[in-house]
């Protein structure tokens, strides 16, 4: 027993050193606080590495989950379905008379009231709405219209919608009719009224346009008002809207149904409303489903190859391969979409009142299925909607959709663009302490004889000492560039901006370039007992976008991805330049940051259009957040360059 109390004590002595454990408790802290602070690189680069490769692995086979339903409620498939060719035959009549209608270039007031007067004849009531919206440049009239087949189980407190916009989503609304899918939701009208096993009110849209006809709707449906927005009151109310079914079909015939998804601001449906209608689809009525329009080419060998000709044939025709090309695609498609704000589809737009909502694109096609096969997809998706005893939350509002009947779980993903924050913030810290501190040589004092010399410099030791650090400066240049993002996204979003856009995006590129480069010259050199001003400003960018990144993760992962590489790697890496660097040299770095700023202004006119656009008619905010909060940040960065530290 002596022996083992003696080993112990020889342990612990060794653990502890000699003399007063306290102190050496602290010289162990002490030693591991430098080597974090020598592996700080490190440390950094191994973040971004794995933040960064982790992105690009999201698409592997080997990640992901097969979908399955989480709310038992909603029994899927489990109902006889008895929509046929009688009703086929009268949605080709209804077909016939909107064609008619498309001839002689019906109004919207005329399409409106022809779609009035088919409800009506059912002994459904029903309404239009005009509108109007202000937009940049332009007045967006319209008119909808709409029924409510009132619930003859319950007192009408929920509502399901199925609605088909005039335009189709084909080409982002870039004029395709979608005359099948208006004639598709007037056939169900008549079709589910003989029916009384609804225990929710069906409400049907016809909206006008494409996106505005439905923005002017629901946002009058739940009482929301926008300042450049003029719509009549709705007549005809029903509940609370749980789920809403949006039915795209322009070709004459389809071979898939397409499921779109994404919402306003980059929210999600819940995802047992898509596994639901995708199990219906599938089993049910024999329609194979696709994520987007995205048909896969492994299914259709008349497609080309997702992968470049030039790609080694051998890892071409590799299945792992070929399935990381399709994931990708599909996962490419929804980040543009979420990363953006822009909704997929008519949708997007329920998302914002917490309306559960997809559209189901019939993908155009020389058959085989077209009014037959959609009605009974349909019915069966209404059938099982109408079993809800509440809201769907059971199932994933974060993921990623990887293909038909696959996903990724928020947690397989959001840790990339997470790491990529934390080195981020590891960066912004590292430069904050090396701001704070400086070293000297210390030289103890020293003989006169010449032999004592060399022992004099060997005894040489490094001394650290703390020095000022400038705070107002770095935050007055951040609320500055802020306050000039949010003056360019006032010009952005004017009509004079909109008259010209070529020509005035190269003028705002240029004018806004130049103003911090002029406003530089004025920045007052920091004293040599403080630290450089571009040194502090630098660590505040980096914490801040750090923040950024982190806390958008969670919010809008596309988004946050996004940030993280265009921000990740231009920010942490952004040269300060010391007082003796020359001019030139300053001004290009500079120049490069400017470009990676605001050269969209310049090289992406059209998605500016559609920015601008999609913040005053739909209040998506992804051209105030480029305005007010990347290009700043950007900014920021060449301004850490130009200024000499």
């Amino acid at each position: 027993m002596g022996k083992v109390q003696d080993v112990l004590r020889k342990v612990k002595q060794k653990l502890r050193g000699d003399g007063n454990p306290t102190v050496a408790k602290i010289r162990r802290q002490r030693a591991l606080r430098d080597r974090l602070w020598r592996g700080l690189p490190f440390i950094r680069l191994l973040l971004f590495t794995v933040g960064y490769v982790w992105m690009l692995v999201i698409p592997s086979s080997q990640l992901g989950q097969g979908t399955y339903i989480d709310e038992n409620a909603l029994q899927p498939g489990q109902v006889n379905m008895y929509w046929n060719w009688e009703e086929v035959h009268r949605a080709d009549q209804i077909l016939a008379d909107l064609e008619q209608l498309r001839d002689r270039n019906a109004t919207s007031d005329e399409i409106a009231q022809y779609s009035v007067a088919v409800f009506e004849k059912l002994g459904i009531p029903a309404r239009t709405q005009r509108y109007s919206f202000d937009a940049v440049g332009q007045v967006i009239n319209g008119t909808n219209a709409y029924a409510v087949l009132q619930s003859p189980r319950a007192s009408g407190t929920e509502a399901i919608i199925i609605s088909a916009s005039w335009l189709s989503r084909t080409g982002e609304g870039d004029g395709t009719l979608n005359l099948r899918g208006v004639s598709t939701v007037l056939a169900l009208a008549e079709y589910l009224k003989k029916y009384s096993l609804w225990a929710k009110d069906l409400v049907f849209v016809i909206s006008d346009g494409y996106l505005d006809g439905m923005q002017a709707f629901i946002s009058t449906y739940h009482g929301e008002s926008q300042s450049n927005m003029r719509a009549e009151p709705l007549s005809l109310q029903s509940g609370v809207v749980w789920t809403a079914l949006n039915i795209d079909y322009p070709g004459h015939s389809f071979s898939h149904l397409g499921l779109f998804f994404d919402g306003l601001n980059g929210r999600l449906p819940n995802q047992d409303l898509l596994n639901s209608v995708s199990l219906i689809s599938r089993h049910s009525a024999g329609v194979p489903i696709l994520i987007y329009d995205h048909i896969d080419p492994r299914e259709a060998r008349n497609l080309p190859s997702l992968l470049p000709s030039w790609f080694p044939k051998a890892l071409k025709e590799n299945p792992d391969v070929q399935e990381y090309a399709a994931r990708a695609r599909n996962i490419y498609r929804q980040v543009n979409y979420q990363a953006r704000g822009a909704a997929s589809g008519v949708h997007g737009l329920f998302h914002q009142f917490r309306i559960d909502a997809i559209t189901l694109f019939a993908v155009p096609a020389n058959g085989p299925h077209g009014f037959h096969a959609l009605g009974r997809v349909l019915e069966s998706s209404l059938r099982t909607c109408n079993n809800l005893l509440e809201r769907l939350h059971a199932s994933f509002f974060f993921y990623l959709l990887v293909g038909p009947g696959l996903f990724m779980k928020i947690g397989s993903y959001l840790p990339s663009a997470i790491l990529v924050g934390t080195a981020m913030l590891f960066s912004g810290l590292g430069e904050w302490i090396n701001a704070g501190w400086i070293h000297s040589i210390a030289q103890p004092a020293q003989g006169d004889h010449e032999e004592n010399k060399k022992v004099a410099t060997q005894a040489a030791v490094v001394k650290w000492r703390t020095r000022h650090r400038p705070v107002l400066q770095p935050i007055v240049i951040m609320v500055l560039t802020h306050l000039l993002g949010a003056l360019l996204f006032f010009l952005v979003s004017s009509s004079w901006f909109s008259a010209r856009r070529t020509m005035n995006g190269i003028v705002l590129f240029l004018a806004f370039s130049a103003i911090p480069l002029a406003l530089s010259q004025v920045v007052p050199p920091s004293p040599a007992s403080h630290a450089s001003i571009p040194a502090v400003l630098k660590a505040f960018n980096l914490c801040f976008a750090s923040a950024l990144i982190s806390i958008t993760a969670v919010l809008n992962f596309p988004l946050a991805a996004t940030l993280a590489v265009l921000l990740g790697l231009p920010l942490t890496f952004a040269p300060t330049s010391p007082p003796a660097s020359p001019v030139p040299s300053r001004v290009a770095k500079y120049a490069a940051y400017a470009t990676l700023a605001l050269g969209w202004l310049v090289f992406c006119p059209e998605e500016v259009r559609k920015a601008v656009w999609n913040w005053e008619v739909l209040r998506v905010w992804f051209a105030p957040f480029v305005c007010v909060v990347y290009v700043p940040l950007v900014l920021q960065a060449g301004l850490v360059s130009l200024l000499p530290s």
